[in-house]
């Protein structure tokens, strides 16, 4: 357990994870914001599905948990159920709705930033400074970049991503599974 808790530490915030084209876009996103006079910070790459399951878990019921986890042993999807059943009951409030394996940040196609204002995050969606926003400029930048901003869309500002479609779009549940498990089965 000790050895999962340093690995998620350290990656949390490191570009070097993300797939090379989307790391080199991030970059570019970071930098074009900069100019601008915003500086985001990185908090966010990949995250493995144990993580998103804790994630997913902490705002919903345990009988629509139970389900879901049902639902994917029924479907053949043993190591996202795994994922699930094995982080146990979390508590607080709602992080995301994309399963274990749902999330582009398992796949190293998405990070989440956070906007520094003198020396401090400043996470508020509306607050104005010199006229600007820093997630809506952020956000901005992104689109023009051909990049995802979850912003306008989910109210979650802080997340960008590669691809415009959800994983479910691009990969089979059964893919899904059996991707997470080649790649984070022996954490």
């Amino acid at each position: 357990l000790l050895k999962l808790k340093n690995w998620r530490s350290k990656v949390a915030a490191d570009l070097n994870l993300l797939v090379p084209e989307f790391k080199q876009k991030v970059e570019e996103l970071l930098g074009k914001c900069n100019k601008q006079g915003i500086v985001m910070r990185s908090y966010y790459t990949l995250r493995d599905p144990y993580e998103q399951a804790r994630l997913w878990r902490q705002s919903r019921p345990s009988e629509h948990i139970k389900y879901i986890i049902n639902d994917l042993k029924k479907d053949g999807a043993l190591f996202l159920a795994n994922c699930l059943e094995s982080v146990g009951p979390q508590n607080g409030r709602w992080a995301t709705n994309a399963l274990p394996g749902y999330s582009w940040h398992q796949w190293g196609e998405a990070v989440d930033a956070f906007w520094l204002v003198n020396g401090k995050s400043e996470w508020a969606p509306d607050k104005l400074i010199d006229g600007k926003n820093g997630y809506k400029v952020y956000a901005a930048e992104a689109k023009k970049m051909g990049l995802t901003s979850l912003g306008s869309t989910l109210d979650d500002w802080p997340h960008v991503q590669l691809r415009q479609i959800e994983v479910s779009r691009a990969y089979s549940l059964t893919k899904i599974n059996a991707l997470m498990k080649e790649k984070f089965g022996k954490i």
